[in-house]
């Protein structure tokens, strides 16, 4: 069990101290479930992490992408977190959402003029550039106001993380960020410098996602420093901030085996101590930017069973009334997943069978080879630990709507996205016809 879940004396499965078949009676399937207290201990492990170090100033901000809904960007600014955004739209939730655009940071390797001018209008907090075009676009919409903005410079680091191919970052070869070792990070350096209007605070990394241990982190940091100190040498910068993302791993099957958020941060913090120290440096802010590991094991996506399949000496396929259009991961890079019964949560596993989600794609199998107990049409399948990246990337595949999404907490539900019906799929079509359809 993940989270706040257990088992209650109808056998079923609860989240939050709610029974999760209420919750589908209630809301439908497919549902998306979320547990409030699980995301608060999350949050509140980082900052208890980081408290041990009374002379340091740090910052965690959640990283929007991994769930972004108004509720979601309420309950961060509640839990005093800061907040990371990627684009346009999640910036426009957040502000919608009354999260203080101070406390903003704005991501992404193509952000485009108008998102741009629309970061600088809500007086953004922070901006990631990530890229030379940036810096001349940035530059140009502050100079049109006379008006400067924080940033951060992204830079690769040269490390791999050992993780998807899909989700590395760090390394040399990537789409994101200033390159240390051809000589593009220091470039851009020198440029923003040069700026009037760009306010360089520090540098940003991030190697990759589901972590599960500190080496990369650290080799990281002690890499970025050799270039800190010969900038402080040549060029007179001073990293007030240095932002060591995110990628922290969570435990989605018994094969992932993440390390306490503590362990993490102490590692991360102690490199930058003795880094500062060698390279006689003041210790800069210290910034994370968790996403998964906040929301991930808190999410529970819940399904009811529907049609079977079986192929004598081969497979058992069963099949769920969602799929690929509410949980991309598995199809996207082979994510794996754990399920249970939630209708029969005490019941014994007696079967193997294969997951299989509705839409016309053979690779929509959201779990191969699940242990469950004897099934039949119509029970409640709970997939665990979908509270990142599930909704986020959910979409239209086949005509699906968008499931609903709950939060739980101490015993009652509140809906936060509303589950979309057929009318909103074509809310926005056309008509090429000229007679009305209907």
């Amino acid at each position: 069990m993940r989270g706040i879940q257990h088992v209650n004396k109808k056998g079923h499965l609860t989240i939050g101290g709610v029974d999760t078949v209420d919750l589908v009676k209630q809301y439908g399937s497919p549902l998306y479930v979320y547990d409030v207290q699980h995301i608060r201990n999350q949050a509140k492990a980082f900052q208890s992490a980081f408290s041990k170090y009374p002379s340091l100033t740090w910052h965690v901000a959640y990283a929007s992408k991994a769930f972004s809904s108004i509720a979601m960007v309420q309950l961060a600014n509640e839990l005093g977190l800061s907040l990371d955004v990627v684009s346009g739209g999640e910036l426009f939730t957040a502000i919608k959402a009354g999260f203080p655009a101070k406390n903003i940071q704005f991501h992404g390797n193509n952000k485009t003029i108008d998102e741009l001018d629309y970061a600088l209008n809500v007086n953004i907090g922070t901006i990631i550039i990530d890229n030379f075009y940036e810096i001349e676009c940035l530059e140009y919409l502050c100079k049109e106001r006379q008006k400067p903005v924080n940033i951060l410079l992204r830079i690769t680091p040269g490390v791999e993380a050992h993780t998807h191919d899909y989700i590395m970052t760090g390394q040399e070869d990537s789409k994101f960020g200033f390159s240390l070792v051809n000589g593009a990070a220091e470039e851009a350096v020198k440029q923003v410098m040069n700026s009037a209007y760009l306010q360089l605070r520090g540098l940003h990394c991030h190697i990759g996602s589901q972590i599960f241990d500190t080496e990369g982190f650290k080799l990281a940091i002690k890499n970025i420093y050799n270039y800190l100190s010969e900038w402080k040498k040549e060029l007179d910068f001073s990293c007030e901030v240095l932002n060591v993302g995110g990628g922290f791993g969570i435990k989605y099957n018994n094969d992932d085996q993440p390390l306490p958020i503590s362990t993490y941060i102490d590692a991360i913090v102690t490199t930058a101590m003795a880094e500062s120290d060698a390279h006689q440096m003041p210790i800069p802010e210290i910034w994370v930017e968790p996403g998964r590991v906040i929301v991930g094991e808190a999410g529970t996506t819940l399904y009811k069973l529907g049609s079977y399949k079986t192929i004598p000496g081969i497979r058992k396929y069963v099949s769920v009334d969602g799929g690929m259009a509410d949980n991309l991961r598995p199809a996207l890079y082979q994510a794996k997943y754990e399920a249970i019964l939630a209708n029969k949560a005490n019941a014994k596993d007696t079967e193997v069978v294969t997951i299989a989600g509705k839409c016309c794609e053979s690779g929509d199998i959201l779990i191969h080879d699940a242990k469950i107990p004897k099934s039949e049409s119509g029970d409640i399948l709970a997939v665990l630990c979908t509270g990142a990246y599930g909704y986020s990337m959910a979409n239209h595949y086949n005509r699906l709507p968008k499931p609903a999404v709950v939060f739980v907490e101490n015993g009652e539900s509140k809906l936060v996205i509303q589950r979309e019906t057929y009318e909103d799929l074509v809310r926005f079509d056309c008509s090429y016809s000229q007679e009305p359809t209907h």
